[in-house]
């Protein structure tokens, strides 16, 4: 994740007795000439902080008021938070509790908070307390740190995933925990230093100066605690949750063809989406579309022709944005030298402006495989996710760089081989070709050589995908599965003809069957059981599902042909086409 912005607290963080360490000063000037945003983020009141620090020019922009306000050096500002209700402070008055106001904060001393909590229930507003040392802050709901600068950083086309935090009080944990990286100086609370990715160590503010200057010459953040940004994949097979961090690893998706490498990787890009991450993948075969359904991604491509370079640069730039590249449509060599320009444009970007977090590569084998493979993308960033059946054919300076492995059904000798070599562990070749021939569509394991799988074969149940899984293509009905995966047909418990092994294998049958076996499976639901629990597919098992339903209450008109249709639709299959092996 490259370093584009720094967010930090005032009093007690950079600044004793309201005055600005002036060495802190002279090294956000210096961060701020290498392009480092400086977003300062204060309880205090606009008015206060002026007094206090002098000009404010040295900010790009000021969360004041714990959230509430928003100033910009152009002197624009705005409120976030509504201002504190007249009968409110006319009460807080009439008692007798000191306090002042800003714009939209009430400040007051913290002994006082019983009574100013008995005032809010009284006149039931919607407003919270919030503490700051000695210091007791009343805000509208809703309104924090964090939110106003989300909202700064939003103004000024940045993400929170490339924005360091540093704070030193109560008031803190939202600013750092929406950041990537949280910082406490380890001479404030030490509630917050125990939930920061990182404590600063000093004795003062003093201290924040040199951790400036280094974060600013350092392309990418700092390393962090592992896991923070875990990704959920599914579970082990103790039952355990699978997690796995991905922040800034590059990543392999691998497999035999149909064997699931799709899946997974839209499911890890769902799971970064949703963290607001911005993610674009680079799709040859169309898999991915349904990703535009989450917030803020866009497909282009498909039966449009690929965007042109400018104008998936000008989408990119939005923090909130991420792109699908379809290039299905695209044909082979005209893919291969579209690709050798977009990747190192993507690069490019992502250097200048920290965006996108992540680029996916599907089909990776076919563009990064020669000898100067490595030099379209930015391996000093990283954060690519590679997708590939062939993983002996990726180049092997890029092969190297590879920090964790997702790999789904593996049956190819030399892919086990090459995969092994790669990343080593405990077990022999045997076991892996063992572990990984034996893998269901709906498993996959992490190699050992990601910290997460502890120097062994982590075998994961995938979990469920929110967005529809692009199944629809003719391909899915050649996905070959292993004997015990197949479906057998059976009369009276006993086997009545060649058990199904794909898809297309199974619409063949289901044609020839016997009614009086079909009648068999769909009363005892097998039929749904199976597409549910071997393909993963649960839309299409809950429509055989309605038909099974069906039979069991006696509806046995047309149910032969309704189940073969559901298929067809499911895949977009013409039923004119007939599905034969």
């Amino acid at each position: 994740m490259k370093f584009k912005a720094l967010a930090v607290d005032y009093d007690g963080t950079i600044a004793q007795d309201g005055i600005l360490d002036p060495d802190v000063r002279i090294a956000i000037a210096e961060a701020r000439t290498r392009g480092i945003i400086f977003v300062l983020v204060t309880g205090r009141v606009l008015v206060d902080l002026e007094r206090a620090a002098g000009e404010l020019d040295f900010a790009d922009a000021i969360v004041a008021e714990n959230g509430a306000v928003l100033e910009f050096p152009n002197r624009y500002s705005r409120l976030i938070g509504s201002p504190a209700p007249v009968p409110f402070l006319d009460e807080l008055r009439q008692r007798g509790i000191p306090f002042t106001t800003g714009q939209c904060v009430v400040e007051a001393d913290a002994k006082s908070a019983q009574q100013i909590l008995a005032v809010i229930r009284e006149l039931e507003l919607p407003l919270m307390l919030l503490f700051n040392r000695s210091r007791l802050m009343v805000l509208p709901q809703g309104v924090s740190k964090s939110v106003g600068l989300r909202q700064a950083l939003s103004a000024l086309h940045l993400s929170r995933h490339n924005t360091i935090a540093i704070g030193d009080a109560e008031n803190d944990h939202d600013l750092l925990a929406t950041c990537e990286l949280g910082v406490a100086v380890a001479w404030g609370s030490k509630s917050l230093q125990r939930v920061a990715d990182q404590v600063l160590e000093g004795n003062g503010p003093a201290a924040v100066a040199p951790f400036i200057r280094q974060s600013a010459h350092e392309i990418r953040l700092p390393p962090t605690r592992i896991g923070r940004y875990s990704i959920a994949l599914g579970k082990r097979e103790d039952g355990s949750n699978a997690d796995l961090s991905i922040r800034g690893r590059n990543l392999l998706v691998s497999g035999d063809s149909h064997s699931g490498k799709s899946w997974v990787t839209g499911l890890t890009c769902e799971r970064l989406i949703l963290q607001g991450y911005s993610v674009c993948v680079v799709d040859p075969e169309g898999d991915y579309r349904a990703l535009d359904t989450l917030p803020g991604i866009v497909v282009f491509g498909g039966e449009d022709p690929p965007p042109q370079l400018p104008d998936l640069a000008r989408a990119l730039r939005h923090p909130e944005m991420g792109a699908v590249i379809d290039l299905s449509h695209v044909r082979s060599k005209s893919k291969i030298d579209y690709l050798y320009s977009l990747l190192p444009m993507l690069a490019s970007l992502r250097r200048a402006t920290g965006l996108p977090h992540r680029i996916v590569i599907d089909e990776a084998h076919y563009f990064l495989h020669g000898p100067h493979a490595a030099d379209l993308l930015d391996l000093s960033l990283n954060a690519y996710t590679l997708v590939t059946y062939r993983v002996s054919d990726l180049n092997a300076g890029i092969l190297r760089t590879i920090e964790a492995t997702i790999v789904n059904r593996t049956s190819d000798p030399n892919e086990v081989q090459a995969l092994h070599a790669m990343a080593g562990g405990q077990d022999s070749v045997a076991h892996w070709t063992q572990v990984l021939e034996g893998l269901a569509v709906n498993q996959a394991v992490i190699l050992p050589n990601t910290q997460e799988a502890a120097g062994r074969l982590c075998r994961v149940d995938l979990s469920p995908r929110i967005t529809s899984h692009v199944r629809h293509k003719a391909k899915y009905l050649d996905v070959q599965l292993i004997e015990e995966q197949g479906f057998v047909f059976t009369q009276d418990s006993k086997p009545c003809g060649t058990s199904a092994r794909t898809l297309k294998q199974f619409i063949s049958l289901l044609r020839t069957c016997p009614w009086s076996v079909l009648e068999g499976h769909m009363r005892q639901g097998d039929f749904s059981r199976w597409i549910n629990n071997v393909f993963h597919d649960r839309i299409l098992a809950d429509n055989i599902r309605k038909l099974e339903e069906r039979c069991r209450a006696g509806d046995l008109h047309g149910l032969s042909c309704a189940l073969v249709t559901v298929i067809q639709e499911r895949y977009e299959v013409s039923p004119e086409i007939p599905i034969l092996d």
